[in-house]
């Protein structure tokens, strides 16, 4: 006999539903939450360096309004320990723009060194139209006539420059070495570039080294709890007495100086 052949009734699945909507829901939180605190840390950010730059607003103001008397204008020295330096943007900003009558960037050290921001601060201060000046860090275990010749070099004065500056801060073997180095140093850059260079230093050398010497030339002294009634010298024309100004847009702290000198 034939076997009948039966039809197994077909059976239509639905498929089971997967519960999207409430993982989608729990991840568009969590990015909602990471989103909200990256905004709220930018704008932390913005409002903490508002306050700082204001802060350093009112002290810079405090500051000039302060300024010690017989001292005419005021200016800073940098060098690559403030890192890249913006002028444009700090000279066009008040009151930062009335601090800043003269800047000398530091050039060279030694007989082979050149600082790695002076190429930049020099160019950027000479098309800003600001004053602005050379020192050289003087290394004290060395000849100094190499030295001048390499930052003589490195300068290339103009006749508008502010003359140069021998920063003295080493000690030598002996004072005598040392004096007799600077001498060297110092007529040897006059002689080759029509400037008598001013000499930077420490209050401390300046009275147990050099007062009784260097009679023709002028000074630069640094000092930081000293009063200026005792600066009151004839040849101390330049006065740096605080290292830790914060001007925004620096990144470290500047020397800061004021001058007998009008710029």
């Amino acid at each position: 006999m034939n076997a009948v052949k039966r039809k197994t009734p077909t059976v239509k699945r639905t498929p089971a539903k997967r519960s999207f909507s409430k993982k989608k829901k729990k991840s568009n939180t969590t990015l909602y939450i990471i989103i909200g605190a990256i905004l709220l840390v930018l704008i932390g950010i913005v409002l903490y360096t508002q306050v700082e730059e204001k802060n350093a607003e009112e002290k810079i103001k405090t500051m000039l309004v302060n300024l010690p008397k017989g001292f005419k204008s005021s200016g800073m020295d940098v060098s690559h320990h403030q890192g890249e330096i913006a002028w444009d943007k700090i000279v066009n900003t008040t009151p930062f723009d009335t601090l800043i009558d003269f800047v000398y960037c530091k050039a060279t050290e030694g007989s082979t060194h050149i600082d790695r921001e002076w190429e930049s601060n020099r160019k950027q201060l000479n098309e800003l139209g600001i004053r602005n000046g050379a020192y050289h860090f003087l290394n004290s275990t060395s000849y100094s006539i190499p030295q001048a010749k390499h930052f003589l070099a490195t300068w290339k004065h103009r006749e508008i420059d502010l003359p140069p500056v021998l920063d003295v801060e080493q000690e030598a073997e002996t004072d005598e070495i040392l004096i007799n180095n600077m001498y060297d140093w110092l007529e040897y850059v006059e002689k080759n570039s029509g400037f008598r260079p001013i000499i930077y230093t420490s209050y401390t050398f300046y009275k147990k080294k050099f007062k009784n010497e260097f009679k023709d030339y002028q000074f630069w002294i640094a000092s930081y709890d000293q009063d200026p009634k005792a600066l009151n010298d004839s040849r101390i024309i330049h006065w740096q007495f605080t290292d830790n100004l914060e001007i925004p847009g620096i990144g470290e702290k500047v020397d800061f100086n004021v001058s007998k000198r009008r710029f």
